[in-house]
């Protein structure tokens, strides 16, 4: 397990310990299983998706929360023990436990819509920038031109 020591970011520069907290917990997180897969991709100038594989869930066995900078997606199986005790398995390969997958997310990425298709939850993300924050053109004012003034007598 390798382990990366932010001291020095501590020590010379001023608010980046939020992004530091962000590389550990980014680092943690990818030490856990791999279970369930998923797949991040951008559609768009300022638009994700995240597409994860759920085989075997219903929507309503599946949760996804978003809070502050945090998306999480909760998968909890119902207890169906007279499905289960009526089947006899030579080979289970689908694995249908519990999961939990957290993302975090970017300043001002908001959850825009989920969809469940063929076993794949699709989540759309989008990128939304408060008007104070987007680019904005500012116009140049130019003086008045003014007439051009001859020397000579006063009429």
């Amino acid at each position: 397990m390798r382990t990366i020591d932010f001291t020095p970011l501590y020590r010379s520069a001023v608010g980046f310990d939020r992004l530091a907290r962000q590389l550990e917990s980014a680092a943690r997180t990818s030490q856990e299983n791999g279970w369930p897969p998923y797949n991040i991709e951008t559609t768009g100038e300022n638009e994700y998706r995240i597409e994860i594989a759920v085989a075997g869930f219903k929507p309503d066995e599946l949760t996804i929360e978003a809070k502050e900078n945090q998306l999480t997606v909760t998968g909890r199986k119902t207890a169906n023990d007279d499905a289960t005790a009526q089947k006899t398995y030579l080979h289970r390969g689908l694995a249908e436990r519990d999961f939990e997958r957290r993302f975090q997310l970017a300043d001002y990425v908001v959850v825009s819509g989920a969809s469940l298709d063929n076993g794949l939850l699709a989540i759309s993300l989008k990128r939304e920038l408060p008007e104070a924050l987007k680019p904005r053109r500012i116009e140049i004012a130019t003086a008045a031109p003014t007439a051009a003034l001859i020397e000579g007598e006063a009429a």
